[in-house]
């Protein structure tokens, strides 16, 4: 047995693991480094936890968006980070509107639901479209074809809104209800932030639910499964993939308002940077895999936060919080070495088998 894994290991499983040892070395030490200076209260990782948590809950909602499209076609959904920025970018003009009107502070919930409506309905439109145009006709072309039409819709999608709206940062309204924290069993959450959470689990239950128990859910795994059998046993095959980017797209939309509650604007640009995250977190938990987006992007949301500080004050950097990204891209590396399925990635290959 040991001559057979010592045949099948190859010089570059020797470097990665090398590296992967390095880089996890290294985390180590910095984590040890850092709890044993003491610089940062229970207080502190507290508040990381809790901005974590809301972070990687945007990110998780993203992500199914991703895992979704893969899993149903085995195509990555580049444009899908614009999908996430439309919605948001075009409720603004709405959320600005009631703002004026002062409507937004008289009746805060009714103005938060027109502005989750309106942007769940653009980005689900966008990407309805976007399967329709760009993706359908190369439904049997080679897979590098749909991946490069998928880049040059996200460029497509970039510039049309940033012709339409501006290329300038537009600063969403505050609610003046979410301002301020509540406290929670001793711990100080902000209002926001606690929205934002909350809001997510829902909606990802929500989406889990109708993937797992409903009629058309279990249709779409079934395509997922095999397009083929499931034509023959009556399913609507195309019908089943638009309904995938309508989902990923309403997802999309959601958390596109969570992001610009959260973080207080909206620009042409706002998809790239999150939608690459939520890439990421798909990677993680194991791409195809529902669950395994959703525990990535929380997973990611936590690393970003805690990570910086934890990791990275006690080996010496001078400002670890601008290294955040790296953190997070180091963590996928890592997670790739040593278990490159993801988080999931077995469970679901056992599924499949």
């Amino acid at each position: 047995m040991f001559q057979r894994w010592k045949e099948s290991i190859t010089p570059t499983d020797i470097v990665m693991w090398l590296i992967g040892g390095t880089l996890l070395l290294m985390v180590i030490w910095g984590s040890v480094a850092t709890l044993v200076a003491g610089k940062y209260t229970g207080r502190h990782w507290i508040d990381f936890v809790i901005f974590g948590l809301a972070q990687g809950s945007i990110y998780a909602l993203i992500a199914t968006g991703y895992t979704m499209v893969y899993g149903v076609l085995r195509m990555i959904n580049f444009a899908h980070g614009e999908v996430f920025m439309s919605g948001p970018y075009t409720a603004y003009f709405v959320a600005a509107a009631m703002y004026r009107s002062d409507f937004l502070d008289k009746h805060p919930f009714t103005a938060l639901f027109v502005i989750f409506v309106v942007a769940m309905a653009i980005s689900t439109m966008i990407a309805y479209f976007l399967e329709k145009i760009a993706y359908r006709p190369l439904r049997g072309a080679p897979r590098l074809i749909p991946l490069i039409t998928a880049i040059g819709a996200s460029f497509f999608l970039q510039y049309m809104f940033r012709g339409l709206y501006g290329s300038g940062f537009q600063a969403y309204p505050v609610i003046k209800i979410f301002e301020g924290a509540w406290v929670i069993f001793g711990i100080r959450i902000l209002k926001f932030q606690l929205v934002v959470i909350v809001a997510a689990i829902l909606l990802m239950a929500a989406l889990y639910s109708f993937i797992m128990l409903t009629r058309a859910g279990k249709a779409i795994r079934a395509v997922s499964e095999d397009k083929e059998a499931s034509s023959l046993m009556g399913i609507n095959v195309d019908g089943m993939i638009s309904t995938t980017f309508i989902i990923g797209g309403m997802a999309a939309g959601a958390a596109g308002v969570l992001y610009a509650l959260m973080f207080k604007q909206v620009h042409f640009f706002m998809g790239f940077i999150p939608g690459i995250k939520a890439f990421t977190a798909a990677v993680l938990g194991g791409i195809g895999n529902i669950p395994g987006a959703m525990l990535g992007g929380i997973f990611l949301g936590l690393i970003e936060s805690v990570g910086p500080s934890l990791f990275l004050d006690g080996l010496g950097i001078p400002a670890p919080y601008q290294l955040k990204d790296a953190i997070a891209f180091t963590m996928l590396v890592l997670v790739l070495i040593f278990r490159p399925m993801g988080i999931m990635g077995e469970r679901l290959a056992a599924k499949k088998a």
